[in-house]
This record gives structure tokens, C-alpha cells and sequence, in this order.
């Protein structure tokens, strides 16, 4: 009796190694370093809330919150900045932004670095009496009972900053509190939006919190918001995908959740959760790991995404890594399994990215980089695709399709087919593939006599101690 296999086409990358850094003492080979940038008690009572960008000069900025107490606004908090002109390898003495005499206070810093003009933005709150829960609502911009939306600016790579106030022009009056989501903005660079900067913020609204993205055409200028996206919404991040939307993901328990805009960061679709990203309510970072890459260049699909990964805890900081544009996240590794918070990426240059990271029950603001090799795994499409028909007990061969995803040249490899019990199959091997190089490969498969229903192929490659695989759903029929 004939038997028909049809095989449903799926890619996907499988992750390799999940090994923990550590946050202290020296780094093992090939292991990140790690610098504490500020610690509980030096200089200021506490710490909290990273930003990190890199500006146009390639120097680094980490900036956070100098704080008397651990609690949020309102309080005499104030700004405080470290810039790093060699990579982060030493960083220069901490110096303020923004302080002023109590009860007026400022908090939850994020950078936004216009890559045309060069002017680096550093977003935060703003507050005298209210916090973000307390605030009123109304965009009065000298009411000491409204949270106001504030930023500083740099024109000389962030050694000094102007202060500026735009409550008026982003927060809609019937908006209670309104925040900056702390860490990095973005700007898109392709796309019929291409030099728009957009920065993220939380706002309440009748008692609801949302997401919603303030957004600049004039590299500054002027400022507007788009519509809010919520209820559900808390500290979220953007980022631009090679399809020219932009990927809104938000702080969220126990899993992450996300939206989509097609028009540059003004509407939203509605939430969904992305069950590959646990969280215990935290603020995240994601970005793309080569922003300027063209659509055509398979790095334009990598995403980077840094969390507390465990849906209870501020615990486990884990890095992960996208090869299709956050659709799936098969790579990931531990930075820190301890105790962690907040965090923030930012791509460096020579392809390293920067991290920077609540320690130890935020008794320190930390600061390590790492690379792709140390992150592990590879992104490679992997399509299986059978005959229109098979006999049971026969052999024929599916063609899996490999296709190298990364940035580098993948030696000669193997690929083998998981079956279901009773078929039989050989490893066969792949040859060495370029940066986004693909091939045909032919696996031999025998059919199980009398095999009927619904089963399963997955094909695995290897090559250079990493792997990636793919799965197939397989029906058999008389």
C-alpha cells in the first residue's frame, strides 16, 4: 500500500551553551570582564537605573541615578554620568547631569545619540511634589504636582549638558504620571522614517498604565507621541526590524509582552505575551545587533535581548539572541545568576555590544561587553522538504535545505535526520558554507512498513562545535 508524506516547512536555529559569567574576580579565558561603574555608598547613599549608549566619537556613556534612598520619585534625586573614551576598558570620574536642591528631583535616565547631527539626549523624570502614581494630570509644565518629562543634551560628546522641558508637547493633559522608559531610544535608519528618534515611555491613564512612543522628525526640535498601547504597559523598549516596523517590547509578568507599528512607532498593535521571554515584571533591553545593515545582509534580522530571565525573581540576568527578527530567541546564555535588575545593551563598535546591569540587590551598577562567540550557538535557516509520495518500507531522500545565517564562514559540517521509531537514516556531511551561503542537502530515509499518521523529522547541523536545527511535521496517508 502506497503511503503520501507531506512535510510542513519550518527554520528555525537551536542555541548552544548556556554558561554563566561572574560578576566578580578575574574573568576566565574567553569569559566577559566585569566593572563595577558605581557602588552603594561611594559618592552617593545608593544607585539605581542604567543608560548606556556609545555616541558618534565611538565613546561610551553609562549614566544611572544618584539616589538618597532606594525609592523612586519624588526624592532629591539627581542624575549622574561616566563616559569611557577607549571601549569601556577605563572610564573617567563620575560627574553630574542634573541636581538640584530637594524636593525638586530627577530619575530614570535614557539615552537617545542622533547619528546624523552627532547631539546626544539623555531623557528622564522630573518631579517636586509627585511621583509617577501621585502625579496629576494635566501638561502645566511649573505645577509641582504634575511628574514633567525633561531632557539634557549634548553637542561635545556628553562632557557638558543643556536642560529642557517638554511636558507640554508630549503629555496629553488628560495623562496622569508620565515617564522616560530608562535605558536607550532609538534611531530608525532605513524606511520611509529613516533619522526619526523615538524614546519610550510609561503613562497612566484612568488608572491604567500604557506604553507609548515620543517621537522626533527634526532631530529634536520638536517632539510628539503616538497613540498608547495598553492597558498592560509599564517600561518597554523599541527596536527597528529589517521589515521596516518597529518591535515595541514590554515590561510584563510572567512573560514579556510585544507590539508591532508599521508606522514608525505612532500606533501599535494590541499586546500578545512572547512566551520565550520570561520576566518578573523588569525593566529589559533589546536591540539589533547591526542597525545599519541593509535588509539583504543577514544580520539585519539579529536581535540582542538582555532580562532577568525567571518569571518571579530579579535573578538570572541572561543575554539572548534572535536570528529572524525576535520571531524566536534559540540562543541565549547567563551573563549573571545571581541577584540582578534592570538592564541595558548598546551596540559597540568592531561588533562587540556593551552591558550594563544592576548587581547584587542594586548594590552596584556593573559594566561588562561581550561578542557572538562568547554568546555560542549559530543562526542557520534549516528547511526540510519530501517527496509527494513515499511507499512504507521504502527509501527515498528529503532534500533540508541549510542556510548559513551568521557573519562568518562555517567549516564543513554534518546533518542528520531524528525519525520516528522503526524508520532508519544516516548522517550525511555539509559542506562549508559562506556568510549567507545555502545548500541542498540529500538525507537517505527509510519509511517504517505500515507507518500511518502524524510524525516528526528534525534535521540537525553541526559544524565548528555549534548546531542549529529544523523541524518537519510528516503525514502519512494511504
Amino acid at each position: 500500500m502506497q503511503r503520501r508524506v507531506t512535510v510542513a516547512l519550518l527554520s528555525a536555529a537551536m542555541l548552544v551553551a548556556t554558561t554563566a559569567g561572574t560578576a566578580q574576580g578575574a574573568p576566565a579565558a574567553g569569559e566577559p570582564a566585569f566593572q563595577d561603574l558605581a557602588v552603594q555608598g561611594a559618592g552617593s547613599p545608593y544607585y539605581r537605573i542604567p543608560a548606556l549608549t556609545t555616541s558618534v566619537e565611538g565613546t561610551l556613556l553609562a549614566a544611572y541615578d544618584a539616589r538618597p534612598t532606594l525609592a523612586d520619585l519624588p526624592g532629591n534625586l539627581g542624575i549622574v554620568l561616566r563616559r569611557s573614551t577607549d571601549g569601556g576598558t577605563t572610564w573617567q570620574a563620575q560627574q553630574v547631569v542634573r541636581k538640584e536642591a530637594a524636593p525638586k528631583g530627577f530619575g530614570d535616565p535614557s539615552f537617545l545619540t542622533d547619528r546624523t547631527t552627532g547631539r546626544i539626549f539623555l531623557f528622564y523624570a522630573a518631579s517636586v511634589n509627585q511621583g509617577f502614581f501621585g502625579s496629576a494630570t494635566g501638561n502645566d509644565e511649573n505645577d509641582p504636582d504634575v511628574l514633567q518629562a525633561d531632557y539634557s543634551y549634548s553637542d561635545d560628546d556628553g562632557v557638558t549638558w543643556t536642560h529642557r522641558r517638554i511636558t507640554r508637547q508630549i503629555k496629553n493633559p488628560a495623562w496622569a504620571g508620565m515617564f522616560a522608559a530608562s535605558g536607550e531610544g532609538i534611531q530608525l535608519r532605513h524606511g520611509a522614517y529613516k533619522g526619526r528618534l523615538i524614546q519610550q515611555y510609561a503613562i497612566r491613564d484612568n488608572g491604567a498604565n500604557y506604553a507609548v512612543s515620543a517621537y522626533s522628525d527634526d532631530h529634536g526640535d520638536t517632539w510628539k507621541t503616538g497613540s498608547p498601547v495598553g492597558p498592560g504597559g509599564d517600561e518597554n523598549k523599541t527596536v527597528e526590524l529589517n521589515d521596516g516596523r518597529v518591535l515595541l517590547n514590554n515590561r510584563s509578568k510572567p512573560y514579556r509582552t510585544i507590539a508591532y507599528s508599521t508606522d514608525g512607532g505612532v500606533t501599535y498593535t494590541p499586546f500578545v505575551q512572547d512566551t520565550a521571554l520570561p520576566d518578573p515584571a523588569n525593566n529589559a533591553s533589546v536591540i539589533r545587533y547591526a542597525p545599519d545593515a541593509p535588509a539583504s545582509d543577514p544580520k539585519s534580522s539579529w536581535l540582542l535581548f538582555s532580562n532577568t530571565e525567571d518569571s518571579a525573581s530579579r535573578r538570572n540576568l541572561t543575554v539572548k539572541m534572535s536570528c529572524d527578527n525576535g520571531k524566536t530567541w534559540p540562543i541565549k546564555k547567563v551573563v549573571d545568576p545571581g541577584s540582578a535588575a534592570y538592564s541595558t545593551l548598546t551596540p559597540l563598535p568592531g561588533g562587540r555590544v556593551g552591558l550594563l546591569y544592576e548587581r547584587a540587590g542594586y548594590a552596584a551598577i556593573t559594566y561588562t561587553s561581550f561578542d557572538l562567540k562568547w554568546l555560542g550557538g549559530t543562526c542557520a535557516d534549516i528547511t526540510l522538504t519530501a517527496p509527494a509520495t513515499l511507499k512504507a518500507g521504502t527509501s527515498a531522500e528529503v532534500t533540508v535545505r541549510v542556510v548559513n545565517r551568521m557573519d562568518v564562514r562555517r567549516s564543513q559540517g554534518t546533518l542528520g535526520l531524528t525519525v520516528p521509531a522503526g524508520w532508519s537514516t544516516q548522517q550525511v556531511t555539509v559542506p562549508a558554507l559562506r556568510a549567507g551561503e545555502g545548500a541542498n542537502i540529500k538525507v537517505p530515509v527509510t519509511v517504517a512498513a505500515g507507518a500511518s499518521g502524524s510524525a516528526v523529522l528534525t534535521a540537525t547541523y553541526r559544524a565548528d562545535g555549534k548546531q542549529a536545527s529544523g523541524s518537519g511535521t510528516v503525514t502519512v496517508t494511504p
